[in-house]
């Protein structure tokens, strides 16, 4: 398998010093003291991120260089569009960051107004696409109106700007799952057969992943979007062998919860994601733990939320929470797990395993993207696009797993679904 080059821009210990001079004698000194400072992280062509800028008070304090508050990932067509000339108004693509005290809205019926404080700027240089790591800046510099203009020293930030390599494997299932389809890899223009995805459903036998789980079923489809559960659902993936390699499978049916019609977060779906058992043939080893509801507003979503099981599985109670994700119910999205992404209610670092198999050493490690995958809404032809960091998938069967997590992604937008309330006459006559 060959990756595709990708590249990494991280933002990273962040960090805010203002003068006593500035403290005491104007409104952002006393601003940046009473309400948290954040900034807005601005790159051509990619939605703006947020993050919160710790106040530095002590010279001799030293910042973590691994903190990273945010990243972005480049592939070819990317750094080509940077590269280009703008408009006249912005002829060089930059990176911007704009840093604020206080925040936006308002409170108790009293708007509060940010106040802009400084902005850093970084020019997009030839450097960006030579495919080696390389530190942008580091260290601290002065933002906003410095003491020539103002007779007084002026804020300062820190921040560490890092490019690095991150290749991916890029692949996609070429039909809807419910199809069976086969998995490509991508190439540029070239499309490389790596795997096959079987969809089964049984609606009447219990489901063991340690077990023979694999019975023979009955394409019921279509009655089963009247009934009032949708369970048994299974998929495999097939190496080009022939061997199963990777699989998923629902273990908690998706149901209306009680007094509605939908699977809501009292009572989700959830999905088991499985591989081989290499010391035990023919047995099946919990890898992985997904859950799916749906969230009603003005926009339903569907919520994922992935676990990383343990060795000893859901027995241990081991797992560790990877990935909180809202998807589109109409529009579809992207499912994904990066460290640097993650929701910021996340109570601990979220860790980052070195392959999908790598269950020997789950502390936190140097964190980034691992995998996503873009799926469509309901009732379109989903055909998930699947993205795996190189760095995470040391062998083929490392890729299947993440291909079955794909797969009860993509399945579980139409396992959350709206139930109907009534049946038709002629359905409930043919059972």
């Amino acid at each position: 398998m060959d990756p595709q080059a990708f590249i990494r821009l991280s933002i990273g210990s962040l960090g805010l010093r203002l003068s006593e001079t500035t403290l005491k004698g104007t409104k952002s000194g006393i601003s940046a003291l009473s309400s948290p400072c954040v900034c807005e992280i601005r790159l051509r062509g990619f939605p703006v991120q947020t993050s919160s800028v710790p106040f530095i008070s002590s010279p001799e304090a030293t910042l973590d260089i691994h903190n990273v508050a945010s990243s972005f990932y480049l592939e070819e067509s990317d750094l080509k569009a940077l590269l280009e000339p703008g408009c006249f108004y912005a002829p060089h693509a930059c990176l911007e960051i704009v840093v604020f005290t206080g925040r936006k809205g308002g409170h108790c019926g009293v708007g509060i107004k940010r106040q802009q404080l400084g902005t850093f700027k970084l020019e997009v240089g030839p450097e960006w696409g030579e495919g080696k790591p390389v530190i942008l800046f580091n260290g601290w510099i002065g933002i906003g109106k410095n003491k020539q203009e103002t007779g007084k020293p002026g804020p300062e930030l820190h921040l560490r700007v890092k490019l690095d390599p991150d290749p991916r494997y890029v692949f996609q299932f070429e039909d809807k799952t419910k199809l069976s389809p086969q998995i490509v890899q991508l190439q540029g223009t070239i499309k490389q057969p790596i795997f096959s995805c079987k969809f089964s459903q049984d609606r009447t036998s219990p489901v063991d992943p340690l077990n023979n789980f694999w019975s023979n079923s009955v394409d019921g489809s279509e009655l089963e979007v009247e009934k009032r559960e949708r369970k048994g659902w299974k998929v495999k993936i097939h190496d080009l062998s022939g061997s199963a390699v990777a699989a998923a499978f629902i273990t908690t049916p998706f149901v209306p919860s009680t007094g509605c019609d939908w699977v809501a977060k009292s009572n989700p779906g959830a999905w088991l994601i499985v591989h081989p058992d290499v010391c035990r043939p023919g047995c099946w080893q919990p890898w992985g733990k997904l859950e799916a509801w749906r969230e009603r507003g003005i926009r339903d979503t569907i919520y994922c939320r992935f676990h990383l099981l343990s060795e000893g599985g859901q027995e241990c109670g081991g797992d560790l929470l990877m990935s909180e994700i809202l998807i589109s119910a109409e529009k579809g999205g992207e499912f994904y797990i990066d460290t640097d992404r993650q929701v910021r209610a996340a109570a601990s670092p979220l860790p980052s395993p070195r392959s999908s198999g790598d269950f020997a050493a789950l502390s936190p490690v140097a964190g980034g993207f691992v995998m996503s995958c873009r799926v469509q809404g309901e009732g379109k032809c989903s055909k998930p696009l699947v993205q795996l960091a190189m760095r995470h998938v040391t062998c083929v069967e490392d890729a299947a797993i993440f291909m079955a997590l794909a797969a009860a992604v993509d399945l579980s937008i139409e396992a959350c679904r709206p139930f109907r309330r009534r049946l038709r006459r002629s359905a409930r006559h043919s059972w």
